[in-house]
């Protein structure tokens, strides 16, 4: 704990971040007690990959997190944020690989045991950075109940699961078609494919002869060697004749169906499709419902396998290769080079996904899925914001059975043994497989265990204090852009394994974070920002802050250096107000007002009821902002409070004889409610003043502030009356070139004499002698400031700077009325341009006025 005669005299982030944070973790306050019935608000962190590091994205959503655990904690109930990791198969597999090939090993040479020991030392070693760079960050999680998705009691529970949905027919093996990653070697889940618009062909071939001919077109010519149909909209008259016809498919000499399938756009190109059932996820659907041959002509490394002169070559040459003998042969229709269309990648190696039919472990999803939805549409589980419920929906409606196998050797190995005689078998935890039977080799998807995360980290399948004191979870909060993948599988499991009971209240979105142009963030783009640098370099409170102050539900959160730099300008202000409060003898008491207004003086004067007054609105304004999830607007609330009320008018005022009743008492009273209520957002900067102004043993532990009933409309009328004649005052001295501190003349006629003072204070006003003679007068709501401006500027010069400006603001209206009254500017002009040049014509309007107004008052030479 600071106190007020340690406090430096400036702010140090680094100086205090690290201690802070160390005595909040020796001191317990971030470990609730697990007591069934109580009151409690409890967030699992989504967690991340235990290779990962802490991005921008994981910031905004850690950020938003800890101020709702923070305030929560802040009001007394039992508050539990769970931290942990997931294991990330496919991820930490890859970098362990990488590591063995530079020893010139694979995983084959160690073996499955070996290899996945290796693993586990990589992890111990290694994996985790993660979790440092969260406390950096300020993270308030209990880390006596961190997890792993590896460990033994998430294990258990993911046995368990698998188990109760195989006995209840909602897990299958099947030959499907998947995502398959050619360099990964494995099976991968939507979540796991990334699509971007690669430039590509598009290329038109012609089975078929003459009137009997039938033009198609892919992006992936290789493929049409593993064709088994050509598909047409049954109600395009074009082809009915063709239909239940066969014709040659080139190259390969091989005869195939032509079928008429609804799936089939007429208006799309052709209105004709090639089917490859083995290669392409909507073919294989036209497949199953025709009973067409699946030909697969690509083994799992991406190698054409089917017999011909393409035989051995990766796809991406055969590619070139077919197209060429197509060619040759007179069955190239036409060609279309760039052709930029959506690729799907690896997410983790970037390799072009192939579609390929494997036999797969799936979730039967369609009841879990219906079950998803309905506890949305009956109010259950709110969405935040409602408007991406649709979304939701979307999604869980016409969701796809999931294929969780993954063909690793980290991860959840699949529970299921096979027999000599092909006997199939799920052994569940603390079940014994029979003797001779060996288990199957894959792994399960690491979202498996993932969708398990609310229930099994606080114990299940136990029925465990945890368990019954904190689940189901208050809110999930995560970005939109999982929305389906991820919150879509929590809910699925949670409702399947928890009877129904949903495994969070609310789910809040936030949006991705993009760079102050709301350009995507993108390392090729050169605009990421590093977290950890901006931290380094600010401080964790002015880089929580930047990001909070954009993040409303469900929108994106524009973000650039010089907000940060800005937000760390605000922390130095509240350091440098509270100094000054603590040096004029504010102080508070140690646990804090509890509602706002108590044990002031009765004999406050008009300011003082004033701030107090605006402080209880803007108390009841951040409680309904952190109810909606809208920090944005919740940061906006205290940045212009303490910024624009308390810092710059309040604390001036607060120096004037007669302005305050006791300036120390409202100092100290207001920044204690102030910091408390800025905490969640920023919580080392409000810890370190906190401690210092109220003695107290720690902000975390402190109340939440209650607005009461203080409110004094008839003060804040009269000083936002007196704010505006300082205003107005203060524009026209600058619009005038006098320098801030420059004293002039005035007089002020009908000021209230309990402000005059203060007015000439901030103004810069001396009081009139003889000889005054003023050069302008400025009317503001029945107070008539006359002002002596002569000797004050030089007149000449001030002139002629003015009427250049007054000749430039002409030249623009003229320039942009030109353009509005011709038209073809007009009818060519995208709109954005015809929007910003009327923006022009307004503000040179404004500009021509206000110039001409300055030149008016302006005194003669």
């Amino acid at each position: 704990m600071t106190s007020r005669a340690d406090l430096p005299t400036q702010y140090t982030p680094a100086d205090v971040e690290g201690r802070l944070y160390e005595r909040w973790i020796d001191g317990g306050h971030f470990t609730p007690d697990a007591v069934p019935g109580k009151p409690h608000f409890s967030i699992v962190i989504p967690p991340p990959n235990v290779t990962g590091s802490l991005h921008v994205g994981h910031a905004l959503d850690h950020s938003i997190q800890d101020a709702l655990i923070r305030w929560q904690r802040m009001r007394g109930v039992a508050t539990l944020w769970l931290p942990g990791m997931d294991h990330a198969g496919i991820a930490t597999q890859n970098v362990v690989e990488r590591q063995l090939a530079q020893e010139g090993l694979s995983r084959h040479d160690l073996g499955r045991e070996a290899f996945v020991k290796k693993v586990w030392k990589w992890k111990a070693e290694s994996g985790g950075k993660i979790l440092g760079q969260m406390r950096r960050l300020g993270d308030s999680v209990d880390w006596t109940r961190e997890r792993f998705t590896m460990d033994e009691g998430l294990s258990r529970a993911v046995l368990t699961i698998f188990k109760r949905l195989y006995d209840d027919g909602l897990i299958y093996r099947a030959e499907r078609i998947i995502n398959w990653c050619p360099r990964c070697l494995t099976a991968l889940s939507d979540i796991e494919v990334e699509h971007s618009d690669d430039e590509g062909e598009l290329v038109s071939i012609r089975y078929g002869e003459g009137d009997a001919s039938i033009v198609v077109a892919t992006t992936r010519a290789e493929t049409m060697l593993g064709d088994t149909a050509v598909a047409v909209h049954p109600d395009d008259e074009r082809y009915a004749h063709l239909v239940g016809t066969e014709i040659e498919l080139p190259l390969t000499g091989r005869r195939i169906p032509i079928v008429a399938d609804a799936h089939v756009d007429p208006e799309f190109g052709t209105g004709a499709v090639k089917v490859t059932p083995a290669h392409d996820p909507n073919d294989f659907e036209i497949g199953r419902r025709h009973d067409l041959p699946s030909i697969s002509v690509m083994d799992e490394r991406g190698v054409i396998t089917a017999h011909g002169p393409f035989q051995g070559l990766d796809r991406l040459e055969a590619r070139p290769a077919v197209v060429a003998a197509l060619r040759e042969q007179g069955r190239i229709a036409a060609e279309k080079r760039p052709y930029v269309h959506a690729v799907g990648h690896c997410s983790r190696c970037k390799t072009i996904v192939e579609p390929r039919v494997s036999l797969q472990w799936f979730v039967k999803v369609a009841p879990l899925a219906k079950a998803a939805g309905d506890t949305v549409r009956d109010g259950r589980v709110r969405i935040a914001p409602e408007e991406m419920a649709p979304r939701y929906f979307e999604w869980v409606d016409n969701m796809h059975d999931w294929c969780i196998s993954r063909q690793l050797w980290w991860g959840h190995r699949i529970p299921v043994w096979y027999g000599p005689d092909g006997e199939m078998a799920c052994v569940g935890p603390g079940e014994e497989a029979p003797e001779g039977w060996t288990q199957d080799t894959d792994v399960l998807d690491t979202w498996f265990s993932s969708a398990l995360w609310p229930f099994s980290t606080l114990g299940w399948p136990d029925d465990t204090p945890e368990l019954r004191a904190f689940y189901p979870t208050s809110v999930l909060v995560t970005g939109y852009d999982i929305l389906f993948f991820w919150v879509a599988r929590m809910m699925m499991f949670g409702l399947y394994a928890m009877d129904g009971v949903e495994p969070f209240k609310v789910i809040a979105l936030h949006g991705m974070v993009r760079d102050q142009f709301g350009k995507k963030m993108s390392k090729s783009f050169g605009n990421v920002v590093d977290p950890l640098d901006w931290i380094d370099r600010y401080g964790a409170d002015a880089t929580r802050f930047t990001l909070l102050r954009g993040a409303n539900p469900g929108s994106d959160v524009a973000v650039s250096e010089e907000w940060a730099q800005g937000s760390r300008n605000f922390c130095n202000k509240l350091w440098n107000a509270t100094r000054f409060a603590l040096l004029n003898g504010a102080t508070s008491p140690a646990g804090g007002v509890g509602v706002v207004g108590e044990g002031l003086p009765e004999n406050l004067t008009v300011a003082d009821r004033w701030i107090v007054s605006r402080l209880s609105s803007v108390v009841a304004d951040v409680e309904a902002h952190f109810e909606r999830f809208e920090f944005a607007k919740a940061c906006e609330t205290l940045y212009h409070f303490a910024w624009d009320e308390f810092c710059d008018w309040y604390v001036e005022l607060s120096k004037i004889p007669g302005m305050s009743a006791d300036a120390s008492a409202v100092l100290g009273h207001v920044l204690d409610v102030l910091l408390r209520l800025l905490h969640p957002l920023t919580p080392f900067v409000t810890e370190e003043l906190w401690t210092a102004l109220t003695g107290g043993e720690t902000i975390v532990a402190a109340s939440w502030p209650r607005p009461g009933t203080f409110a004094d409309p008839g003060a804040e009328a009269e000083i936002a009356g007196f704010q505006r004649l300082v205003t107005e005052v203060r524009r026209f001295r600058a619009d005038q070139g006098l320098k801030p501190g420059q004293r002039v003349a005035a007089s002020l006629e009908g000021i209230d004499p309990a402000y005059e003072e203060a007015a000439r204070t901030l103004l810069r006003l001396t009081p009139p002698e003889d000889g005054f003679s003023p050069t302008a007068s400025l009317p503001v709501d029945g107070v008539t400031v006359r002002l002596d401006t002569a000797g004050a500027i030089d007149v000449a010069a001030e002139r002629a700077r003015l009427e250049k400006d007054l000749a430039a603001a002409r030249k623009e209206i003229a320039q942009a009325e030109g353009k509005l009254g011709n038209e073809q500017f007009m009818s060519k002009a995208p709109e954005k341009v015809v929007a910003k040049t009327r923006s022009r014509l307004e503000q040179a309007r404004t500009d021509v006025t206000r110039l001409e107004t300055q030149l008016a008052v302006l005194p003669s030479a």
